[in-house]
């Protein structure tokens, strides 16, 4: 099928674009188009207005800020994969880079259109949110940060304000100390999770996250799981509890599946 008809406007910088989404109402951005490209072509989301940022500089701006990395929102996957965007995790989103979907996706789709589209088993939401991160959200009220956390709210889903876009993200250095672990179980080579265990520990530095997506609405911080782990009690019963409450209808295998996840990716930073 081929999409309907639309109007196609390509800004060359942030302050144009967020103009040109307070203009017309029925309006989505496009980066990537990993996404929106196969919605659009299906009649599944159609819009008036389609806003490409693709080729807008300083979306993939990278800046040093000392404790912390601004990474632009438009740094496709690829440049994470290869190294040529920064990595304060530690590697690891570089390794995430590298596990999402296959090399030609990964050579478009970007982390602020991963993060924006807010699919509850998609890596980058999960990663960002277990390294602490920051969304730089730009529109026509001026610019705020917001904690992952808060800016994932449900199934394809944000916080973000009408008329906002994510300019990049702000992530904190992990020190030499910390350890992370990225375990993914997806039903075929290229698809979304099914499930997706990301964990930082750091004993030095009291900071322990841990993350699962595919079991949700979103991304979720086990909170529970992650304070056990900190003080080195058993985890497994926290982590029974917390997909309790995060799964309505809880199945058996998926159950299972999740607690095997989360474990191998605890298992990974704590030696076990």
């Amino acid at each position: 099928m081929k999409p309907s008809t639309f109007e196609y406007g390509c800004p060359p910088t942030l302050d144009d674009a967020i103009g040109l989404l307070g203009k017309n109402s029925d309006s989505a951005l496009i980066a990537g188009g990993q996404s929106l490209v196969p919605l659009l072509n299906l009649r599944l989301a159609p819009f008036d207005y389609i806003v490409d940022i693709g080729r807008i500089a300083e979306l993939r701006e990278t800046r040093d800020l000392g404790d912390r990395v601004f990474v632009g929102a438009g740094l496709t996957h690829a440049m994470f994969e290869d190294g040529i965007a920064p990595d304060p995790g530690n590697g690891l989103m570089r390794k995430a880079a590298g596990n999402i979907a296959y090399r030609a996706v990964r050579c478009h789709g970007t982390i602020g259109g991963s993060v924006a589209m807010a699919d509850p088993a998609a890596d980058w939401p999960a990663v960002l949110l277990a390294l602490g991160a920051l969304a730089i959200c730009r529109g026509p009220q001026g610019e705020r940060r917001v904690a992952m956390d808060e800016l994932l709210v449900g199934t394809y889903e944000t916080s973000l304000r009408p008329g906002e876009i994510i300019a990049g993200f702000e992530i904190f250095k992990l020190p030499a100390s910390a350890r992370t672990s990225y375990v993914k179980f997806n039903k075929k080579v290229g698809a979304f999770a099914t499930s997706l265990a990301v964990v930082v520990h750091d004993v030095a530095n009291v900071t322990t996250r841990v993350v699962i997506a595919g079991a949700g609405p979103r991304a979720s911080l086990l909170h529970a799981t992650a304070a056990a782990l900190a003080t080195g009690a058993g985890t497994d019963a926290c982590i029974a509890r917390e997909l309790d409450a995060l799964m309505p209808e809880p199945d058996a295998y998926s159950c299972h599946l999740h607690q095997t996840t989360l474990g191998r990716a605890i298992g990974e930073v704590s030696g076990a």
